[in-house]
């Protein structure tokens, strides 16, 4: 069974900078392509940032030049740097893979941005 642990999450000021992190059990991590999405109040989830299992990366237009997706695969975590956080940049994240033929989610962890 594979888990999937967000932290990292915080309040922050805006053009402030986080780490999240994404800590996931077993040994196949470094086989998928591991997501980031998010999910503001009273809004849908949407994706944020993607990077597969050969470190090719790809992100939102919302997010681009700020925020960076890294994986470390000696210790199964995925990380999502932002940087220049804004107040839009606020709500739960959550990372996300497939692992044929199932979706795995983390718990979320929330990250709100204000003065």
């Amino acid at each position: 069974q594979v888990q999937l642990v967000e932290s990292g999450g915080d309040l922050v000021q805006p053009g402030g900078s986080l780490r999240l992190s994404c800590a996931t059990s077993g040994s196949i991590f470094s086989r998928y392509t591991m997501n980031w999405y998010r999910q503001a109040p009273g809004k849908q989830r949407e994706w944020v940032a993607s990077i597969t299992n050969g470190n090719a990366t790809n992100y939102a237009n919302s997010v681009k030049g700020r925020f960076t997706i890294s994986r470390d695969n000696a210790k199964n975590t995925a990380y999502l740097q932002m940087n220049s956080l804004k107040p839009e940049d606020t709500a739960v994240y959550y990372c996300n893979t497939y692992i044929p033929f199932k979706m795995y989610w983390g718990q979320g962890t929330q990250v709100t941005v204000s003065s």
